[in-house]
């Protein structure tokens, strides 16, 4: 990674944005990058708009503050767009993923974004996986698929580690879980 990564995630209270965000930071830093792993939210009520965010870098992170030029913009609740800017201050160059049942080309249209853009249903995956809809987990196969951040067993590798430290007691969560990651790393689209 020749620079550091900006991922702004917007999501709303009880998708797991803040989770992802710091399940993104964990793997990261066990690699041996340099993260930042941050939440921004106002009163903490579910289904409230929330706002995460990640940096990730090879080299030491000097800056803290708020990612207001990201280089990829995670949106887990597409009824948000319209109702926030998501893709304020995105990199001329930058991508966005939304999780939505619709197409990329419709969702360009949509939002009137012209960049980069992925859709991935990743209610639907969650769903059928862990049996609710979870979207932060296959949202994060998406991000490392579109960022090339690790390959697919890498990151599979990486994470869980991780889930079977959160998820101890159920083992069944680790495996759904995964799938979901993995059905991610296959069901992202683009245009």
């Amino acid at each position: 990674m020749a620079q550091m990564l900006e991922i702004r995630w917007h999501g709303r209270g009880g998708q797991g944005s803040k989770t992802a965000s710091i399940l993104l930071g964990k793997v990261c830093s066990e690699a041996g990058k340099y993260i930042q792993a941050f939440p921004e939210y106002g009163p903490e009520r579910m289904g409230a708009p929330v706002i995460a965010y990640n940096r990730i870098s090879d080299e030491r992170i000097t800056v803290h503050c708020q990612i207001e030029t990201p280089d990829l913009v995670v949106v887990l609740d597409s009824t948000l767009i319209g109702a926030i800017d998501v893709v304020e201050g995105l990199k001329e160059d930058g991508k966005i993923i939304i999780n939505t049942d619709l197409e990329p080309e419709k969702m360009k249209e949509k939002i009137g974004f012209n960049g980069e853009l992925y859709t991935i249903d990743a209610n639907k995956i969650s769903e059928e996986e862990l049996g609710r809809a979870f979207p932060n987990t296959p949202l994060l196969g998406a991000v490392v698929k579109v960022t090339s951040l690790f390959t697919e067993d890498e990151f599979v590798k990486l994470i869980r580690k991780e889930f079977e430290k959160k998820f101890a007691h159920k083992p069944e969560v680790i495996d759904g879980n995964i799938n979901c990651i993995r059905r991610a790393f296959q069901e992202v689209k683009s245009e």
